[in-house]
């Protein structure tokens, strides 16, 4: 994600070119949006002349369903009908864009779309080195913050659409800049309960740059190495147990049994010790609590901002008393950082969760994976 309070930041760790007709995709019935393999925040509907996306989670516990229609510029005129049916009508070829979480950029990477990134909010959160390169040279323009977006630059910019990243329904910046003609399109990649699933919502800026069968190359691609990662798990002879988290004051944050950070630890063939509580997102214990089922755990992954174990010794002399401390198996994200000190974890993670999971079977079971150097997770110092 981009700048949020760390807590924050804990919480939601663990928890077209022209106009055609094509046949619906997903067995979808013509005229409806066919749903995603994996993501459960968005559906492409395909069967009439220009693609159309419903966003049904832009943020949780969400009310509302936002339908935005992609019509090629050229066509535009024929459609005005289009602007009272649907939430924003974007046109196509988008050429001038405004996004405002990292979690957007691998996927503008991956498309071959950075170039048309005009502006971002709090650049400085941006790891991607083609990304630096363009904010260096000033084709990338600060706009401020995502809660307090900069709408006179954003009108200045007269971007194709912005992308927006929101907690919820209130964002008084975005509404000024739909009362001007702007299109905004909520993303809810962040939403999504499964590694997979928030890989999936780069089909999302397939439609936008209109590269969707590039966008479903990608992830057919990333899901059939998540998958191939997974079943060589299973050739694992142990399943080691796992504890995550750290303390913030007096409370430890962990994943939910039902997260998309626990799935992965189960798609490692380990045993997360808290992988049968409820919920999506994280838990909120004592430091009693966690020392009684969490002492003797083998594997200590994502202990917070912690870089060494120094520090953590120093923060709280009681995480002395765990056996992944005493074993030196604690692994952390918190060291892979960007030019500008962004974690990549956050911002690239949720695009390639297969390097996430290749990250963690070779931690749980380096037996497997002998020879590779894991890219987001590394041993604390």
């Amino acid at each position: 994600m981009r700048s949020v309070p760390f807590i924050s930041c804990l919480a939601l760790l663990f928890s077209m070119a022209s106009c055609r007709e094509a046949a619906p995709k997903n067995g979808a019935q013509e005229g409806t949006p066919g749903p995603m393999a994996h993501a459960l925040g968005f559906q492409l509907d395909n069967s009439g002349p220009y693609p159309v996306l419903a966003v049904t989670r832009p943020w949780p516990n969400a009310k509302k369903t936002f339908r935005y229609a992609f019509i090629p510029k050229d066509s535009m005129a024929g459609h005005d009908h289009a602007a009272a049916q649907y939430d924003a009508v974007v046109g196509t070829p988008v050429e001038n864009l405004v996004v405002t979480s990292t979690t957007h950029i691998p996927a503008l990477e991956a498309l071959g779309g950075l170039t048309r990134l005009k502006g971002f909010p709090d650049t400085k959160y941006i790891s991607s080195m083609p990304a630096r390169e363009l904010i260096a040279k000033g084709d990338i323009k600060e706009l401020g913050q995502n809660e307090r977006l900069n709408v006179e630059m954003v009108l200045e910019l007269r971007p194709d659409a912005v992308v927006g990243f929101a907690m919820d329904a209130n964002n008084a910046s975005y509404e000024l800049l739909s009362k001007a003609g702007i299109p905004v399109l909520y993303n809810g990649d962040w939403t999504e309960q499964t590694p997979l699933g928030k890989a999936e919502w780069i089909k999302f800026f397939g439609v936008l740059l209109g590269k969707e069968d590039q966008a479903d190359r990608i992830f057919k691609d990333i899901s059939a190495n998540y998958r191939h990662i997974k079943e060589l798990a299973k050739e694992a002879k142990g399943m080691p147990t796992v504890l995550s988290g750290a303390l913030y004051k007096d409370v430890w944050y962990l994943p939910a049994g039902e997260s998309w950070a626990a799935q992965f630890i189960r798609d490692a063939n380990a045993r997360y010790l808290w992988e049968d509580t409820q919920g999506t997102g994280s838990l909120s214990l004592s430091l009693e609590s966690v020392l009684e089922k969490g002492r003797e755990a083998e594997f200590w992954i994502s202990p917070s901002q912690f870089k060494s174990y120094a520090g953590m010794a120093e923060a709280n002399e009681h995480y002395q008393q765990f056996g992944a401390f005493h074993s030196k198996n604690i692994h952390t994200f918190s060291a892979t950082v960007g030019p500008t000190g962004g974690l990549l974890f956050y911002e690239l993670g949720p695009q390639r969760p297969d390097m996430i999971l290749k990250d963690l079977v070779h931690i749980f079971h380096p037996e497997l994976l002998p020879d590779y150097q894991p890219f987001f997770f590394k041993p604390l110092q």
